[in-house]
């Protein structure tokens, strides 16, 4: 597991030790706390940017963490615009950076 997140939180205690589940993130697999959020399992491997702006190629990752926005959308399971904020994680999910409005893979 990543030793980027917080295991000790001066307000929320200790986190608890929970079962991991593999992802798929552009071809890559990675470990993830089963039931986060995808934003969250992403951020704690080192991954900040979810899209790419369909005009300008702006990078864009994790802004509101609510599901309001849409700049956390990927695709996720050959589906565009999932907001990663608000989906956990899955065993073998397959994750991808999103191009502009993003292809559906059928």
């Amino acid at each position: 597991m990543s030793e980027r997140r917080i295991w000790n939180h001066p307000i929320l205690g200790k986190e608890k030790v929970s079962d991991t589940v593999n992802i798929i993130v552009n071809g890559k697999t990675l470990q993830a706390k089963k039931g986060e959020m995808i934003a969250a399992a992403l951020m704690a491997n080192g991954i900040r940017v979810h899209r790419y702006t369909a005009k300008r190629r702006e990078t864009r990752g994790i802004y509101c963490g609510i599901g309001q926005c849409t700049d956390c959308v990927m695709i996720v399971n050959g589906i565009p615009n999932i907001r990663t904020c608000i989906v956990p994680v899955e065993e073998g999910m397959i994750i991808e950076t999103q191009h502009g409005i993003g292809k559906r893979k059928d």
